[in-house]
């Protein structure tokens, strides 16, 4: 089998990355391996001086830090994976370091600017009511988009409050969510995605008009168009709604850990968040702090 096919199964297969990583992966390594098929070299007889080689050629084509340190990421992954099958002697990656990308602030919006753009969508169309929906649950839950549009009908506990979402490396944790995204999901549920379903019902959540998983890439139109038509002029993207859910939690007193918990980063499954943090105390400190987490009026539709 070709080292880089079966690299790349194992990364989905073994360790349970997302498609869009192993996309990316896939992408970088075909740059890699372009760049030995010009220099002449051997992917198994690569050497420290080789791989210098390349980051060079990346730094002259003018690609930044943080995009020649996640290319190294998959050529480090490829040649660890390699040497722990014995398909190489020694890992040439191993004393090799990759450049610090300079620390980026991530982009969030005001309380008012992110009310504005989950408002935004027509709900008196099923389209619309989806699209409320969707915005509305990723401001309040802070969950990726692929976290999101990865959730089945049966993830859902509306009565209770909380959604059962799967993260990355197949890990699993509670989110809270707050009672304005509970009431738009239920609407949607209840009248609006049956129009979608065609001759069978996937179980996904957030359906296409196809009768489909709604794509990442449906997601990124939707909030662009919801930024646009809120008069927001910077650059959104799904994970702008990720940082605003965590900048207003913690601008209004959230406790740091509390926050960590809810967004489900790398170091904690959902066995560890209740082991530190009860399920009552991630649920109060959501009610307490988010912005959209308190009763809302009456629903209306709007034109």
């Amino acid at each position: 089998m070709d080292p880089v096919v079966g690299f790349l199964e194992a990364l989905q297969l073994e360790r349970g990355a997302p498609d869009n990583t192993v996309s990316a992966y896939r992408r970088d390594l075909a740059d890699f391996h372009r760049f030995l098929d010009r220099s002449g070299r051997s992917l198994r007889a690569v050497a420290l001086r080789d791989l210098a080689d390349y980051v060079m050629s990346l730094r002259r084509r003018g690609l930044g830090a943080r995009t020649v340190a996640r290319r190294l990421s998959a050529v480090r992954g490829l040649y660890r994976f390699l040497a722990a099958a014995g398909g190489i002697v020694r890992d040439p990656t191993e004393h090799l370091e990759s450049p610090r990308a300079p620390r980026r602030l991530p982009r969030t919006l005001s309380v008012e600017d992110a009310a504005a753009v989950v408002e935004t969508p027509d709900t008196t169309r099923p389209e619309g009511l989806r699209d409320r929906a969707l915005l509305e649950l990723l401001y309040a839950s802070g969950m990726r988009a692929s976290e999101a549009l990865g959730l089945r009908v049966e993830d859902l506990n509306l009565t209770a409050g909380y959604v059962v979402c799967t993260g990355k490396g197949s890990r699993q944790r509670l989110v809270p969510v707050g009672a304005q995204a509970l009431r738009w999901v239920r609407l949607y549920l209840n009248t609006a995605r049956s129009r979608f379903v065609r001759r069978s019902d996937p179980g996904t959540l957030f359906l296409s008009r196809l009768g489909r998983p709604l794509s990442r890439q449906s997601v990124w139109g939707v909030l662009k168009r919801a930024a646009r038509r809120a008069g927001i002029r910077v650059a959104v993207s799904p994970h702008t709604l990720r940082h605003c859910f965590a900048s207003h939690l913690l601008e209004r007193g959230a406790d740091l850990r509390s926050v960590q918990a809810m967004l489900g980063h790398a170091d904690i499954s959902t066995t560890q968040i209740y082991t530190h943090l009860p399920s009552s105390v991630v649920h109060e400190m959501y009610r307490k702090f988010h912005p959209r987490a308190r009763r809302a009026p009456a629903l209306s539709a709007r034109g």
